[in-house]
């Protein structure tokens, strides 16, 4: 909690989860056992959950590629899908090498869709998300548990150690097409906020991508046409959302489609303006969403 006003948001998180849902994993963290924690006395409070852990994305991708392609999938790299259509019960996708015949279809790219389908487009955005990693830092009290952080700013900042004793930080968002050029400038910036013995840190490495958020920050369900099912919109949980949402759209195919319509009934609202008016509403949303985070 960066604020005293969301400290009772956490135990009361940790209550629910263990009362009603039966997850005796998190605990509550008042300001001292978070300092000691964390390293840092920035934050009044917290949870603490001990029945998750750290996975590396980019092997885990690998991984499942190599299963589904040992499972006989045909995997088809790029070829990026520029139109979809239903057509006499039958679906078509078509790509710059060719066209894809099939019965069922499912839409998983997320903040990567463009103008692909209109109804996904207008409910899902694409926003960048930008980390640094700071050179090791050998002895030091940050993270000494080795714990992921996430925070409570609506503007998320997340951060861990990777195995090697570098700081991985995230914590710039962007709401433009280009990829900014000072990621390290910002990055160190927040960084010292939480660090102040780190303000001159080097951060050797930036990068980022774009994840794609919906209007509540929930995620996105739709059948968009016959047999054509958009998922997406994971706002920042989608490393592990989308292998859950792989496993409910499996569902959904095998002829169990109950747990994968209890998502689309959030009835994710689409975006005022749809896809033309997000990005400048969102943006001024977003700032003030921000500046509420520093008072």
């Amino acid at each position: 909690a960066h604020k005293q006003r969301y400290v009772d948001d956490y135990k009361a998180h940790a209550e629910i989860m263990a009362n009603r849902f039966g997850y005796p994993h998190i605990s509550f963290m008042d300001a001292r056992e978070t300092a000691e924690r964390l390293g840092s006395t920035r934050y009044l409070g917290g949870t603490r959950d001990t029945g998750t852990g750290h996975i590396h994305p980019l092997k885990l991708v690998i991984g499942t590629a190599k299963v589904a392609a040992q499972a006989g999938a045909q995997l088809f790299e790029q070829t990026p899908a520029t139109a979809i259509a239903s057509i006499g019960g039958k679906i078509r996708v078509t790509t710059p090498k060719g066209t894809i015949s099939a019965e069922k279809c499912l839409i998983g790219v997320n903040a990567h869709g463009g103008t692909l389908e209109p109804i996904s487009a207008a409910h899902i955005m694409p926003i960048g998300s930008f980390i640094g990693a700071t050179v090791p830092l050998g002895d030091s009290n940050v993270l000494p548990g080795g714990e992921a952080v996430d925070d409570s700013r609506f503007v998320v900042r997340y951060f861990r150690k990777s195995t090697d004793g570098r700081l991985l930080f995230g914590g710039r968002e962007i709401y433009a097409v280009n990829d900014p050029k000072d990621i390290h400038v910002h990055i160190r910036r927040q960084i010292a906020e939480l660090y102040p013995d780190l303000r001159d840190v080097e951060i050797t490495h930036g990068w980022g991508g774009y994840v794609g958020i919906t209007m509540p920050r929930k995620p996105f369900v739709r059948e968009v046409m016959p047999n054509v099912i958009s998922v997406g919109g994971y706002s920042g949980h989608g490393v592990m959302l989308s292998n859950f949402f792989g496993k409910l759209y499996a569902e959904t195919v095998a002829g169990n489609r109950d747990r994968l319509r209890l998502i689309e009934d959030l009835n994710i609202p689409a975006f005022p303006g749809g896809r033309r008016l997000r990005a400048p509403l969102l943006f001024l949303a977003l700032n003030w969403y921000a500046l509420r985070d520093r008072i």
